[in-house]
């Protein structure tokens, strides 16, 4: 069992910068795979990036890429989630999930999930 949760969400502007975090309980966290997903008002839940067990890897959503960062602490069962060039469109609850492939997009192949944090940006 993991229990996911996430920090650092809030209010910013077009452009701005935030950084989430995803603290994991359990001695297991460095074996699996960690990812951040969204959701936006009246959208499905969608994947923005995703990370290997070991950090070595990373699958970033087309619409992230260059701006977001993923990055792992596995010494200190954490994850971050760099965000840069916020936009307005980013708006959304940014959840945690931990499961057994990084490369899996879809949500039903993700096993533990995190409260959500909201993360609002204004134009």
């Amino acid at each position: 069992q993991v229990q996911l949760v996430e920090s650092g969400g809030g209010l910013v502007q077009a452009g701005g910068s935030l950084r989430l975090s995803c603290a994991a309980s359990g001695r297991t966290f460095s074996t699996y795979a960690m990812g951040w997903f969204r959701r936006a008002p009246g959208k499905e839940r969608e994947l923005v990036v995703a990370i290997s067990p070991s950090g070595d890897n990373a699958n970033y959503a087309d619409f992230v890429k260059g701006r977001f960062t993923i990055s792992r602490e596995n010494a200190k069962n954490t994850v971050f989630l760099q965000m840069n060039s916020l936009k307005p469109e980013d708006t959304a609850v940014y959840y945690c999930a931990a499961g057994t492939s990084w490369y899996y997009s879809a949500p039903s192949f993700w096993t533990y999930w995190g409260q959500g944090t909201q993360v609002t940006v204004s134009s």
